[in-house]
């Protein structure tokens, strides 16, 4: 075998007589061609590779996704704590947790009670709003003082025509009233048996929060109707009632019956529509009449001269019924329809009713006071009062 034919062997061909240049360009391909393949060879593992970067990345895209459970996240600690306290007692888990962002910021001390968890609070308050009391119609802030100031401006800056040339009259100055709503603390003491508490099927939150609502709400309606303003809120109908005739500011004006302890017997609408025209024009656009059952009972059998009901209930769920047009509020802590009394008012709550409230609320566990049972000392800070005295008028079941 020739040197030639050796050589071809050795490069993986066929034996052949080759000229010396048919001999490099076919080393040179052979070369071209294994360069090519090592070339796949890498473009395959860079692809592959970055196929995996990009599953990492998609699956680490996925993990982050979902930022809508970050809030959950944030207050599951404080309320799976809070959840411990209230079946067992054990408050260190709730000791220095914060809750950013919201009005209840910190926990506190033992002997105070610790904050209710978020979402139990925010139960117990849509029940509060969406009880028939004056809170649903009245005007609602949150303060964390001790007091709330209302400023009133119940005069009109004076004012005169001019004329280009002459000297500009000098005005009146307004006069400027304060009212100051204190704080009172609300209290609720529902209790529940250990043996309950240690069920772990016992929703222990949503009982709570029910009976603090129950409790709360009952006492807020009757003390913003009829509160002594002594460690409570001052109710509306405890300010003194006069004529609307000498109607001046710090009292509430009324219309009278004609009638003492009843409706006239000839034109009993007469005095509803009274009552509605002595409101001034500002407030009767947001007012509603307050009244409880058994008055309602009675009123919505009127009818005007043509024969009409003045009464109509409500077209949709929920929505209140209505008397001579406006919406009317049962309020079952209105006193019933008799001698002197003043039965119905008739007025713009937002402007003439103010509750302030401090926006935490607390539960203390007592498992020593009345055992074997558990008490719950919820408690909550709360005012109430007149901020507007021309904004609400009332009707007495009087002769005058």
């Amino acid at each position: 075998m020739s040197k030639t034919d050796r050589k071809a062997r050795d490069v993986g061909h066929a034996p052949t007589d080759l000229s010396p240049a048919a001999e490099v360009k076919t080393a040179m391909a052979g070369f071209v061609n294994d360069l090519n393949k090592f070339q796949d060879k890498v473009n395959t593992k860079l692809q592959q590779q970055e196929e995996r970067l990009t599953m990492l990345d998609r699956k680490t895209t996925t993990y982050q996704r979902p930022a809508l459970s970050v809030a959950a996240e944030t207050d599951a600690p404080h309320q799976k704590a809070f959840n411990a306290y209230l079946r067992s007692g054990d408050d260190d888990a709730l000791r220095g947790i914060v809750l950013e962002g919201k009005a209840m910021s910190t926990a506190v001390s033992a002997d105070g009670g610790y904050l209710v968890d978020p979402q139990t609070a925010e139960t117990i308050k849509s029940v509060l709003n969406a009880t028939a009391s004056l809170r649903s119609i009245a005007s609602v802030v949150n303060v964390e003082a001790t007091s709330f100031d209302v400023l009133i401006d119940h005069t009109d800056v004076g004012a005169g025509w001019a004329t280009e040339a002459g000297p500009a009259a000098e005005t009146g100055t307004p006069s400027i009233d304060r009212i100051t709503i204190p704080l009172h603390e609300l209290s609720a003491l529902p209790k529940a048996s250990q043996r309950l508490l240690d069920d772990s099927a016992f929703d222990i939150e949503g009982w709570l929060a029910g009976r603090i609502a129950d409790k709360f709400s009952r006492a807020e309606a009757a003390a913003f109707v009829s509160g002594d303003g002594v460690d409570k809120p001052t109710g509306f109908l405890t300010h003194t009632a006069v004529d609307d005739a000498t109607w001046t500011w710090g009292n509430l004006g009324y219309i009278a019956t004609g009638v003492d302890g009843d409706f006239s017997s000839t034109n009993p609408v007469d005095a509803i529509i009274d009552l509605v025209y002595a409101l001034g024009a500002e407030y009767r656009a947001g007012a509603t009449f307050v009244m409880n059952s058994k008055t309602a009972g009675a009123v919505r059998k009127m009818k005007d001269a043509d024969g009409r009901f003045m009464w109509s209930d409500g077209l949709a769920a929920g929505e209140p019924a209505r008397l001579m047009g406006y919406p009317v509020l049962i309020a079952e802590d209105m006193p019933d329809i008799g001698s002197g009394t003043t039965a119905i008012a008739f007025g713009d709550f937002a402007a003439g009713y103010t509750i302030a409230e401090r926006p935490d609320l607390r539960v203390l566990r007592d498992p020593f006071s009345a055992k074997p049972h558990v008490l719950f000392y919820a408690t909550k800070r709360v005012g109430g009062d007149v901020s507007d005295f021309a904004a609400i008028k009332l009707l007495k079941f009087s002769v005058s």
